[in-house]
């Protein structure tokens, strides 16, 4: 099991023992300055003592398993307005919302689709764009997507 996934594993256990879902998880850096970002989530909101518990448990179960044997920086937090859709679930679950989408390979020359979420019809991610135009999208097409904040 890779060490990414041996933390996705460990820091979903304890978020959902506390009520919470985990939303992503992302280990950047080398050396001294990597960092290690969990990203929680819950109907409410998440509070700053949320995430203080969890990156106190999640910390722990790091060291004693060893699973990071080098110096890193976690930080524990709220995946904010603009966040990210990771989950095939998360592109059902918002529905209704603005989004931007990154394709990992151009489609009709573009990589870069924005508009209204649709949700999943037959396995496929639908999206209205802003000119009225539905555009369906398989999961594994997508490198990248996050809700936008609407105001």
């Amino acid at each position: 099991m890779d060490q990414l996934t041996r933390i996705r594993e460990i820091a979903e256990r304890i978020a959902g023992g506390e009520g919470m879902e985990l939303v992503d998880v992302e280990f950047v850096g080398r050396g001294p300055t990597a960092v290690l970002r969990i990203f929680l989530d819950r109907p409410g909101g998440i509070t700053l003592g949320d995430c203080e518990r969890i990156s106190g448990q999640v910390g722990a179960v790091l060291d004693v398993e060893d699973v990071i044997p080098k110096r890193y920086t976690l930080e524990v937090s709220s995946p904010g307005l603009d966040r990210r859709l990771v989950k095939p679930a998360d592109f059902e679950r918002f529905a209704g919302r603005q989004v931007k989408l990154v394709l990992k390979a151009p489609r009709g020359g573009r990589r870069r689709f924005r508009g209204k979420l649709r949700g999943v019809q037959e396995g496929t991610i639908q999206l209205e764009e802003e000119n009225g135009q539905r555009v369906g999208f398989e999961y594994a097409e997508i490198q990248k997507a996050n809700l936008v904040v609407e105001w």
